[in-house]
């Protein structure tokens, strides 16, 4: 699918982007080109170690920012295939920092787009999240507003054979940021900070965030919201699973922090097509026969009063299986 293409990664240097060039010089090693589209030159370095540049000559280092249409422009140049995974991410600091927020999450996406379209791009596919349903912070905010961009993208591309879509998913564990490193680190001290018993999140691996947008790449008809069927964890079980003897502490939800995460929300599962692994949100403008998209994957549409929340979930991790995910996937050295 990629071997002989020229693939650009926006935020190549996060957690997303690492692995997935990862497995692209893994699995496709005849890849043409891939080019690394970030803002930390420090973090560019430090991956260039990881994957020298003797053995992965097909990787490129490009310095920019997707508020700059202009080094975008240039970076795409050639280009087959772009995934966009670069974002503000965290959740306080875009409420303390708004149009920040909006300037790389928004202007950035649309930034990225017509870049696309003007260098001839074939295929792009952008990361979203589960805080885009029902966003209640201003991060989910503007990822709502990225996908809805994105996915109307395919409404204006004109001529040019060009195909946008949308990766939508929970928490990836061990990602920065996320709860299980910040657990791991509290853990010495005896005290978890715990901000409410009752919350759920969903959990995915980057192993999985991967091969989902892989999947899409491969099967894309441009404008899904690709969706994974992915399992929930309750904030108790990760805090039993790291430290069983620590002492947990309620500090209460942060600033735009949700107790139970939605990915298809009660609204959108009307337009929403359920397959074996993965759920399909259907562009609002119809781009093409939905009953024959259905077909072709064996999908069922979702019933009234559908939504895929973590609270809800029919799949729920144990105590056991995070603990077992933990050493797998964000730290092998991990013992209780």
């Amino acid at each position: 699918m990629l071997n002989g293409k020229s693939v650009l990664v926006t935020g190549g240097t996060g957690s997303f982007g690492k692995k997935f060039v990862e497995t692209i010089l893994t699995s496709y090693p005849e890849v043409k080109r891939i080019v690394v589209f970030s803002r930390d030159e420090l973090k560019q370095f430090e991956m260039a170690q990881q994957f020298p540049s003797e053995t992965y000559q097909q990787l490129r280092y490009f310095i920019g920012d997707v508020r700059d249409k202009n080094r975008l422009l240039q970076a795409m140049v050639g280009i087959d295939t772009v995934i966009h995974a670069a974002a503000l991410k965290q959740v306080p600091a875009c409420e303390y920092n708004p149009f920040e927020a909006i300037k790389t999450n928004i202007i950035g996406a649309q930034n990225v787009i017509e870049s696309a379209i003007d260098r001839g791009v074939r295929q792009v596919v952008a990361l979203s999240t589960d805080k885009a349903a029902a966003p209640i912070n201003l991060y989910g905010a503007t990822k709502l507003c990225s996908d809805k961009l994105f996915v109307a993208a395919n409404n204006f591309k004109g001529s040019h054979e060009i195909n946008f879509s949308v990766v939508r998913y929970g928490n990836v564990m061990g990602s920065r940021g996320s709860v299980i490193p910040f657990f791991l680190n509290k853990r010495s001290e005896g005290v978890l900070p715990i901000t409410d018993e009752r919350m759920t999140r969903f959990n995915i691996t980057l192993e999985e965030g991967v091969n989902m947008v892989l999947y899409s790449l491969q099967n894309m008809w441009g404008g899904e919201i690709f969706v994974p069927k992915i399992p929930s964890y309750r904030i108790t079980d990760v805090a039993e699973a790291i430290a069983p003897m620590s002492e947990r502490k309620n500090v209460g939800i942060r600033p735009g922090e949700k107790l139970h995460e939605e990915m298809i929300t009660l609204t959108d599962a009307l337009c929403t097509v359920e397959f074996d692994k993965y759920f399909v949100i259907l562009p609002s403008i119809q781009l093409w026969d939905v009953d024959k998209f259905t077909s072709t994957f064996n999908g069922k549409h979702c019933g009234d009063g559908f939504c895929y929340n973590s609270g809800t979930n029919s799949e729920w991790l144990s105590v056991g299986q995070i603990r077992e995910l933990i050493k797998a996937h964000v730290d092998h050295d991990f013992v209780i």
